[in-house]
């Protein structure tokens, strides 16, 4: 082969393991343990693996971090639960993640690629997931292993357009290559989701979020057809007159450069409650403005009695009415990306109540 091992005619099977042996060892090419000779070699460059997160509670993936030298037992540990708790790291909407090949579960699957998994559809909306952040390809391929008895005829009329196809299944005794013609998913059907899997997934949240800046249909499963109307750019061009003509003792704003504090004026306790919670958030990029912010908290639910925008500090602090509501937009903030950046949403150190001082300790 050119650049690679040269065989002389005739060579002997030992003459062909010298040589490979020799050419790997010179290359570097193969991994611990060394010298490769009389081995079969393991490889740098490893295939990195990205497994998804239980029910997509935290994230969409982690990626497995085995540490320098790991042992095969160690190695073994990075395949299991307690591995990804142990050696993994998690990787956002904003990870540029490339999968190269999808290894998915099934209960049940058919020579023809047609598969049925456990009925919660976790695998297909987390195919779907990976498409939308550009993970995946129209070519990668997927697969499926599973035991002989698990290969049965499907009929096609059980199978939805958000269902997950397979192009190979593997077997304890066959290598099924399905050439599998119905298309996969192109992305999440968003009609298909409900605001109870919206709560759910934190990261499909974000998700959402970008799609519709992007100018995409995002209206969920059971959002009625007049508040899917309400975002045409008529009825938006209204809310945007009322918002410019409503009275000022309605609200209560200050902005100084990139200072901003607005509050709401119903809440006239705000200064003096001993409940208000704040919420510190951060990384915040210097392109963003305190209208994509606020945009933001309306669409993830999570509007804040008072809200504190640093820009030229690149954080801002929301005021809740007390810890649960603030615990609970943190939750629905997490893994929220502006700008290309994902933000650092948590409670924050200091609380607003207890003074401003406090606060311009967060850094």
């Amino acid at each position: 082969m050119e650049g690679g091992v040269r065989l002389r005619a005739g060579a002997s099977k030992w003459d062909v393991r010298e040589k490979v042996w020799d050419y790997l060892e010179a290359s570097g090419l193969a991994d611990f343990p060394r010298p490769v000779h009389r081995r079969i070699p393991n490889f740098k460059a490893r295939k990195t693996l990205l497994v998804p997160t239980p029910r997509l509670r935290t994230g969409l993936f982690n990626r497995i971090v085995p540490p320098s030298g790991a042992t095969k037992e160690i190695l073994r540990i990075c395949a299991t639960s307690q591995g990804i708790k142990e050696y993994s790291v998690p990787v956002g909407l904003d990870g540029k993640a490339r999968v190269d090949l999808v290894v998915v579960g099934s209960v049940a699957v058919s020579e023809k690629g047609w598969r049925i998994g456990k009925g919660e559809g976790y695998a297909d909306m987390e195919y779907a997931m990976m498409v939308s952040m550009g993970a995946v390809q129209a070519d990668t391929p997927v697969i499926t292993i599973v035991h002989d008895c698990q290969v049965v005829d499907i009929a096609e009329e059980l199978l939805d357009d958000h269902d997950l196809t397979v192009d190979y299944i593997l077997t304890p005794t066959r290598t099924i290559k399905t050439n599998c013609k119905r298309p996969k998913p192109q992305g999440i059907i968003w009609h298909k989701v409900s605001y109870e899997m919206l709560e759910k997934i934190p990261i499909l949240k974000s998700l959402r979020y970008r799609e519709k800046q992007a100018g995409k249909e995002v209206a969920l499963q059971d959002e009625h057809s007049d508040l899917a109307n309400a975002n045409t750019p008529a009825v938006l061009n209204e809310k945007a007159k009322a918002e410019n003509t409503r009275p000022q003792a309605a609200m209560g704003s200050a902005q100084i450069g990139q200072h901003y504090v607005e509050s709401d004026s119903l809440s006239p306790r705000l200064e003096g409650s001993g409940m208000i919670t704040t919420v510190y958030v951060g990384n915040i990029p210097p392109s963003v403005r305190v209208s994509e912010l606020k945009c933001a908290l309306r669409e993830f639910r999570a509007t804040p009695l008072r809200l504190n925008w640093q820009g030229a500090q690149h954080r801002a602090f929301l005021d809740y009415k007390d810890k649960a509501t603030a615990e609970s937009a943190v939750s629905s903030l997490k893994g929220l990306s502006l700008g290309g950046n994902t933000l650092r949403v948590e409670l924050a150190k200091n609380q607003r109540n207890k003074g401003q001082a406090e606060i311009n300790s967060q850094k």
